[in-house]
């Protein structure tokens, strides 16, 4: 049995230590399939794909020096997908201004059969946190629809920006469709 090494750890006051782990395409694939696969994931755009597709995908993300995948874990459960990545190295450039000290973020909260009030919150805290370190601003990217998102992420500071189209991308190793997105912006 391997363990899981952890690249950042903080306990939040009331909820537990939420923790990230870089995620293991062999290992994660399952489990992540289970969530991207599900209509609460519409936005995630991976609803169709199969756990070898999950596995490849993230595979090929873990080549990257500019984009990277987390789970996050509540006192070692996992609960959520977080992606972080440099902007300038990613579509959304292409729809804003990017500033040196960006990073850019995506996340995927786990299904729940038992929802907890406050729950997001005290996660997308602890998240920023990791984001912030040596970063002075973070961009965010939810699909224009996703009313949810949104509203957490100003919850939580973040500013609302314009509403975008970001290109589609079509490269040997991946294809990611046109989205229309609104841009969120979280200032140190």
């Amino acid at each position: 049995m391997t363990t899981t090494e952890y690249v950042f750890e903080q306990a939040v006051e009331g909820f537990g230590t939420v923790r990230l782990a870089r995620v293991d395409p062999a290992r994660d694939a399952e489990l992540l399939h289970g969530w991207v696969g599900g209509e609460r994931a519409r936005f995630w755009g991976m609803r169709e794909t199969t756990v070898d597709d999950v596995r490849e995908i993230y595979a090929h993300l873990d080549t990257l020096t500019t984009h990277h995948a987390f789970l996050a874990y509540r006192d070692g459960a996992p609960v959520a997908l977080f992606q972080t990545y440099e902007p300038e190295a990613d579509r959304v450039s292409e729809c804003y201004e990017a500033r040196p000290g960006d990073i850019g973020v995506h996340l995927l909260i786990a299904p729940t059969d038992a929802p907890e009030r406050g729950f997001s919150t005290h996660l997308v805290s602890a998240l920023v946190s990791y984001a912030m370190e040596g970063h002075d601003r973070i961009v965010a990217e939810p699909d224009a629809a996703n009313d949810k998102a949104i509203a957490l992420l100003v919850r939580n500071g973040f500013e609302l920006g314009p509403e975008v189209v970001l290109p589609e991308v079509v490269l040997p190793e991946v294809h990611i469709a046109q989205k229309r997105a609104r841009l969120l912006f979280l200032s140190r």
